[in-house]
């Protein structure tokens, strides 16, 4: 099997455009078009400046406005679900997420933590009263007392609600303030693509073909890890099976070394209309799926970034929540930024070029113009910078 050989600078450019970041972030915003190109687009209830999933999209297409996205869920162009943690996944893969479904059920079944859950009839009843009544939330099942954090004691109606939305049962019918509503997945899901079944391998199949096409490039446990919804044996048997079909490329990495990796036959067609990175910087957020595999990103831009949220602030090195900046191909720095909603400011707290990066005049105007876009985004103003 001949093998096809990528520079550096070109698998940057070929992984940035995958992910929607390799041009200025312009253009018609479609908003279920990115989540398709992405593949999921992770949610996080956080909001900092703004939350994961809104600035997610924005990084992409700067015509977008929060809620955008909770209306795309309302009009069924997303669902959520679990990935590597709480996505909205376009509703188009419904069918090919079947087995997700009951994977995350059985897993939730041999976790001990979950004997708390009410029964079959208990969930039943539950259910029955969602049919009646019609989307519900967990405060409208809420009881008296302490709420503590840990899963294991969660009320039982949580971990009734939890088990039959990660089974497929229920479904999230839409969000208010981020607290999530759950509906029959009937009366969720379209029919038409709800009654839709595939077989596990149907489904495999089409799993990690996706990943790989939206990877461009990646190894077994890269391919595993983008969507988590098929395991590292499954994986490794689809490539013994599909390997011929695939093109295995060697990857320059950011420190001259080598990877031997996979990608999909059409990989050096797309190579020919990649195009070059546009030359603004962005802000990225820490959730972004360009970055979200710490190692790849490291390997692949020499870019060691670390998520220092659920880190103790005597541990951290950075800070709390801190921006990587994507300048084309090159990440230049990282920033903790502050949002004063009470003074309606957006604040640069730190900023820390990344070494080797001269921050003149030229960067300093383009760092400003995206503070200024960003703070537009926020609803805020750009305090000195």
């Amino acid at each position: 099997m001949s093998v096809l050989t990528l520079s550096n600078r070109t698998a940057r450019i070929l992984w940035l455009e995958r992910h929607g970041l390799l041009k200025a972030p312009t253009g018609p915003l479609d908003v279920r078009q990115i989540g398709e190109d992405l593949g999921f687009i992770q949610l996080d209830s956080i909001r900092h400046i703004e939350r994961a999933h809104d600035h997610i999209i924005w990084s992409r297409n700067q015509k977008y406005r929060r809620g955008i996205l909770d209306k795309s869920l309302k009009k069924r162009d997303f669902f959520e679900h679990f990935t590597h943690d709480a996505s909205l996944i376009p509703m188009a893969f419904l069918p090919m997420w079947q087995r997700q479904f009951q994977r995350r059920a059985d897993k939730i079944v041999q976790a001990g933590w979950w004997k708390n859950m009410p029964d079959a009839e208990g969930r039943a009843a539950i259910k029955a009263r969602i049919a009646r009544e019609g989307p519900l939330s967990t405060k409208d099942f809420e009881s008296e007392g302490p709420r503590p954090k840990e899963m294991w004691q969660r009320p039982p109606h949580k971990l009734a609600l939890d088990f039959m939305w990660y089974a497929g049962e229920l479904a999230t019918c839409h969000r208010e303030k981020f607290v999530k509503y759950y509906d029959l997945a009937e009366r969720v899901f379209p029919e038409h693509l709800h009654a839709q079944r595939l077989d596990h391998e149907d489904q495999i199949d089409w799993l990690c073909r996706a990943a790989l096409e939206r990877l461009g490039f990646a190894s077994a446990g890269e391919i595993q890890r983008f969507w988590d919804a098929c395991s590292a044996a499954e994986v490794r048997g689809w490539l013994a099976q599909s390997g011929t079909e695939l093109v295995q490329v060697s990857v320059e990495l950011a420190d001259k070394s080598k990877a031997l990796l996979w990608a999909m036959p059409s990989i050096e067609a797309h190579l020919e209309t990649l195009g070059s990175a546009s030359g603004g910087l962005r802000i990225l957020n820490p959730f972004d799926p360009a970055i979200r595999d710490r190692t790849r990103c490291n390997k692949l831009f020499g870019f060691d970034y670390r998520n220092e949220i659920f880190v103790p602030k005597a541990k951290r090195k950075w800070g709390y929540y801190v921006y990587p900046i994507l300048e084309g191909t090159r990440f230049v720095g990282r920033a903790e930024l502050k949002a004063d909603r009470k003074s309606g400011m957006l604040k640069v707290a730190q900023l820390w070029p990344e070494a080797g990066v001269k921050w003149g005049a030229a960067r300093q105007q383009k760092w400003v113009a995206e503070l200024t876009r960003f703070a537009r985004f926020a609803g805020l103003e750009l305090a000195e910078a």
